[in-house]
């Protein structure tokens, strides 16, 4: 072998072996593989948004490895059950850290169990990516392992109340919150339109996400003389409290909720029509105008035997922003390179019809408008155009 051929060999050796290099001090990543993991609801109160997401997730991974994985390296997701529970999740989040060593969480569901394994995880360098929680301490104080699609429940709600006050005459506001830190965002959101708006909150509830009887709480809210109630609720202890106040009569008062009941299984439930929510996405339904809607429900029902509901949806696209950083960081797979390759992402558009996202050196939060949505005919329906700050 020629000197130069020699050189020219050992210089792709030298290459490889600094690449592998790279890779075996990276945790969650081989030269074949890189590991995310994800803690979420299964079995809990809220297991209609971790399944579904979690199969939106593995659906969008197992697409990127037929097609040979991201720059050589197929994509595996470890996923723990946390029944929405903060010791549960405390636990999950241990265990992909410290035992699986994950690159990064994706997706993990529910803001008190994000926050109550933030110290930890970011502790040890592990990322945070695109959460099912809108508060806004996924993406505040900033930390560059942090990363938020969409609008905070802050704003979701401020927009919500802002719209339904100046274009549907309400003036009356009252909430309805889960005691946990999710229901205390939509406090602080409430709390900060009415002030803006010059309105009195009349009158506020609160509940455990488990509760099933919302008797004392509406009778409390309705002598309040209510006539918007802003609820930080998700799927049933949204339910069950819009239904019982329509079969006593109470007709003359609006419901709204975030994002967190914006939901499949809330707008099908029988006797929601009417109620409000605010949407981050197209819903997915199989008769959507959307062709790449339609397309996804049909592929998701085919792979997993069941219709995708909205965390489908969440699911997929925090998958699929996750493969847009992994390509953008090379070959030379660190944790630095796929911070660099989440910052790049600029003008981006999901399939679902979702606000462009764009992320930065020191942008953590990807987009930050919402829509307002209402249940008619058991289906969530668009009533306006995106709503923002």
């Amino acid at each position: 072998m020629r000197h130069s051929a020699r050189v020219a060999a050992l210089a792709i050796v030298l290459a490889a072996a600094a690449g592998a290099s790279a890779s075996a001090q990276t945790r969650g990543v081989t030269a074949s593989e890189v590991v995310f993991g994800m803690h979420t609801d299964l079995s809990g109160p809220a297991a209609t948004y971790g399944v579904s997401s979690s199969n939106g997730v593995k659906m969008r991974f197992d697409e990127a490895n037929a097609a040979g994985g991201v720059n050589g390296r197929k994509i595996k997701v470890i996923v723990e059950d946390q029944a929405y529970q903060v010791p549960k999740a405390v636990q999950a989040c241990n265990k992909l850290i410290n035992r699986d060593k994950v690159f990064a969480f994706i997706a993990p569901l529910g803001t008190p169990m994000n926050n109550a394994c933030f110290k930890e995880e970011l502790a040890a360098g592990v990322p945070n990516l695109f959460p099912l929680s809108s508060a806004r301490s996924m993406y505040e104080p900033f930390d560059r392992l942090k990363f938020v699609a969409g609008a905070s429940y802050v704003d979701q709600i401020r927009a919500g109340i802002n719209y339904l006050v100046t274009q549907k005459g309400k003036k009356k506001l009252c909430v309805m919150y889960q005691d946990t830190d999710f229901g205390k965002e939509i406090v602080e959101g409430a709390e900060e339109q009415a002030k803006k708006l010059g309105l009195k909150i009349l009158e506020m509830t609160s509940h455990k996400p488990t509760d099933q009887d919302f008797t004392a709480s509406l009778t409390k809210l309705k002598s309040a003389g209510c006539d918007l109630i802003a609820m930080g609720t998700i799927v049933r202890d949204t339910v069950v409290p819009y239904t019982a106040a329509r079969k006593e009569g109470w007709n003359d008062v609006t419901f709204m909720g975030s994002a967190a009941v914006y939901d499949l299984v809330v707008g099908a439930a029988p006797g929601m029509d009417g109620f409000y929510g605010m949407g981050l996405t197209e819903m997915p339904y199989a008769d959507s105008q959307l062709p790449a809607v339609a397309n996804f429900v049909k592929q998701y029902k085919a792979k997993y035997n069941i219709d995708p509901n909205i965390g489908a949806v969440y699911g997929y696209v925090a998958a699929d922003l996750t493969v847009k950083g992994l390509q953008n960081a090379g070959k030379n797979l660190t944790l630095d390179s796929f911070i660099s390759g989440l910052e790049a992402i600029k003008g981006y558009h999901d399939i679902f019809g979702g606000p462009e996202i764009n992320f930065g050196p020191k942008i953590r939060q990807g987009a930050n408008s919402s829509f307002l949505a209402e249940v008619k005919g058991g289906r969530w329906t668009r009533v306006s155009q995106p709503l923002g700050f």
